[in-house]
């Protein structure tokens, strides 16, 4: 099966402007992201994006970008226009990887792609351990709620997204911001309209749910940051400064 990973990326996130083109290691973080993307070696890697400036940036890097509408709502909706852009027939599987986080594990992405094929899966994600229990109340970061108990050879159903943990149980992990589709589930997901449960969450996955479409959760090895907040992208920088 053939595998293509887009990254949706725009600059006018509210929380941090130019969050894309901040700079690690002399690198923007949407050029790391696409490095990471390549490394794993899955497929071809596209960013989508609104900006030009990010379509340069990345180019300049050595990468690809398509240049999409200002008007999507969603992540989601970015990537399938570019999908509508290049001739996808020979395309089994779309990868929607965020170009915020650019401490991804190259093994979790391989291993995702790996149990969609495996499985057969119609679309798949990520989860990790949450080690520290403030993750439960921290309404930025997302759970996810599993049929089962996450290991490293399954790949079970989510039953719900949720930003705060109202009642406890063993199945809760710490969701990651990466999706991969079935082509043919990512079109039928973007001709739904956004559910009420997905507005009043801020959480698009709730629309695949919402319209009986099966998510299932492979285990990632580790936890990395998004980026949202200044902390969050200093956090990253020494991390990935130190590491390099």
């Amino acid at each position: 099966m053939k595998t293509l990973i887009i990254i949706p990326s725009r600059l006018s996130a509210t929380r941090l402007p130019g969050k894309p083109l901040l700079k690690i290691n002399g690198i923007s973080m949407i050029s790391n992201v696409f490095k990471k993307a390549e490394e794993a070696n899955i497929g071809e890697v596209i960013v989508a994006t609104e900006d030009q400036e990010i379509i340069d940036d990345v180019k300049q890097n050595g990468g690809q970008a398509i240049l999409t509408k200002k008007s999507h709502k969603t992540g989601t909706d970015r990537i399938y226009e570019v999908l509508q852009k290049l001739n996808s027939t020979n395309i089994d599987l779309v990868m929607n990887l965020q170009g915020d986080e650019p401490l991804m594990n190259i093994d979790d992405i391989r291993n995702l792609n790996n149990q969609m094929i495996k499985n057969l899966s119609h679309l798949g994600t990520l989860a990790a351990k949450i080690k520290d229990k403030s993750l439960h109340d921290n309404q930025n970061v997302v759970k996810v709620i599993t049929k089962e108990k996450l290991d490293n050879l399954n790949f079970p159903e989510a039953i719900n997204f949720i930003r705060k943990v109202i009642k406890k149980s063993e199945n809760i992990y710490h969701h990651l911001g990466i999706y991969c589709y079935q082509k043919e589930i990512l079109e039928n997901f973007v001709s739904f309209n956004q559910s009420p449960n997905e507005l009043k969450n801020k959480l698009e996955q709730l629309r695949a749910l919402d319209n009986s479409i099966k998510i299932n959760v492979a285990l990632a090895k580790s936890s990395p940051i998004g980026v949202d907040t200044e902390e969050d992208f200093l956090a990253i920088k020494k991390i990935m400064e130190y590491k390099s």
